[in-house]
């Protein structure tokens, strides 16, 4: 996708930036070729981006052409008000105070270009406030009487920098253009920029480290310059055409902050916010199922305020926590002790639990389906000595059970009927529905909207097409 670096008067600053075309807001404004719906990304560097300035117009214009701009105007509308800001910079208080613990003095002021600053020991200070407020220079003022706070914090012009902050610029604009963790030396030949999210921190990530290599050869192959970004990449998703998601999701989380941020600003997105709403809260999910007469095990819905089980559900049973993933916040009890002792546990996070009929098999269903197409077919066999695929209570890492991939035409057609319907009701994204098999009969326990994609497990049919027929989706989505 093309970048603009729209300033008044380029020829003055000099601006260079590999890739990226520098224009005045005049030519922005009046040239057909910069009228295209969707198809530029645009760094506003005008001198002001006060209401009906020049600036404040570029980013409205391109926002009205569905360009991806960065400052965008509701972001410009939050500089008006500095008490929101101040606000805000209350959740990361201890950041600041952990920041600037070694300045004397008392007072001091940070320039931050693209989430970069000068002095290394404010780089996560610099790296937040560009996520929270994206702006390409701030200046953030910090004083200091009982402890650090915000003073101030305003959008800089180039005007406003000596020669060597503005060398910063050049540096920090370079690395926002291009991508920091990629070679770009290929970049014409390419046509998309995909973002891959992960937690490097994850022991239990949905897609491996041999995973995500070969979900970046597929998307290679298929036309996209691939970077590997993390929760404090916020800022820098302007930059992508798309975003794969390959970390554990939630809704109360830098996830779903992620997901929302990059539909908003048109990247096609898996999983996308919708998806992460609807199938990461198991009350949600069962009551969908249940209404639309999609088969599940016998379940309740226990309210804080009246903690009963209905008592033909016998013992032992299973109690869920709304957004458990990967079987945590999943307990099994077996008398009415443990229920008491377990209620009061998880209580503690949600109003609401669900209580559901225990179902024992050696191994549960899960099909694997991307737009409303099935993917792949597996069995997770329990851990072993354990009523779940993962035992999470091994004392030094959690086990899980076997595994067995099947080609889809293998597979009972009732199981991939059911995962289709159970899918359709949540939208077309990338979901694995897990499913047990009870007297012939299949029963939906739940739809994951970041299932796992892992090499030798969810690929050992499919092989290198899995992630091919996934990185097409990609490409189907953005040609729409």
């Amino acid at each position: 996708m093309p970048k603009l670096i729209i300033t008044e008067n380029p020829e003055k600053w000099k601006i260079t930036a590999e890739g990226a075309t520098v224009i005045s807001p005049s030519e922005y404004f009046s040239k057909p070729e910069y009228q295209d719906k969707g198809a530029f990304k645009i760094v506003n560097l005008c001198r002001s981006h006060q209401y009906q300035s020049l600036g404040y117009y570029v980013s409205l214009l391109a926002e009205a052409r569905s360009h991806k701009v960065i400052p965008e105007i509701t972001t410009l509308q939050d500089f008006r008000f500095p008490s929101l800001i101040k606000d805000d910079a209350e959740e990361f208080d201890a950041l600041i105070q952990n920041s600037l613990k070694s300045v004397t003095e008392a007072k001091i002021s940070i320039n931050i270009f693209f989430g970069q600053v000068d002095d290394t020991q404010f780089s996560k200070l610099g790296i937040l406030l560009f996520n929270l407020f994206q702006v390409p220079i701030i200046q953030a003022t910090f004083s200091k009487k009982e402890k650090w706070q915000l003073h101030t914090l305003k959008p800089l012009h180039l005007k406003d920098l000596n020669d060597g902050a503005f060398n910063k610029l050049q540096e920090a604009l370079h690395f926002y253009i291009t991508g920091k963790r990629i070679v770009r030396k290929q970049y014409s030949r390419k046509k998309y920029d995909l973002a891959l999210m992960i937690n490097p921190d994850d022991p239990y990530p949905p897609s491996g480290p041999q995973a995500l290599q070969k979900i970046i050869a597929a998307a290679d192959k298929l036309g996209f310059n691939t970077e590997i970004i993390t929760k404090n990449d916020f800022g820098k998703l302007v930059q992508f055409d798309a975003l794969f998601i390959r970390e554990t999701t939630n809704v109360n989380h830098h996830t779903y902050r992620f997901a929302k941020k990059a539909e908003a600003e048109g990247l096609v997105v898996f999983d996308d916010p919708g998806s992460i709403l609807r199938c990461t809260n198991k009350v949600y999910l069962h009551e969908l199922l249940v209404a639309n007469k999609i088969p599940v095990p016998e379940s309740y819905i226990i309210r804080k305020d009246a903690p009963v089980v209905p008592s033909h559900f016998g013992y032992p049973l299973v109690i869920k926590q709304p957004d458990g993933s990967f079987s945590k916040g999943v307990k099994k009890v077996a008398n009415e002790s443990e229920l008491k002792d377990t209620l009061k546990e998880l209580f503690q996070k949600s109003e609401l639990l669900i209580a559901q009929q225990f179902m024992p098999t050696t191994y549960d269903w899960r099909v694997g389906i991307m737009n409303g197409k099935p993917l792949y077919v597996c069995k997770y066999y329990m851990a072993q000595n354990h009523w779940q695929i993962i035992n999470w209570k091994q004392a030094n890492e959690p086990k899980d059970g076997k595994s067995e991939t099947l080609a889809v035409e293998d597979a009972p057609k009732a199981l991939i009927d059911m995962a289709l319907k159970a899918t359709l009701l949540i939208g077309k994204g990338l979901y694995g529905v897990d499913i047990k098999e009870n007297d012939g009969k299949f029963y939906v326990i739940e739809i994951n909207d970041n299932p796992n994609i892992d090499a030798g497990v969810e690929d050992k049919v499919l092989k290198g097409a899995l992630y091919t027929k996934i990185m097409e989706t990609f490409i189907e989505r953005l040609e729409e």
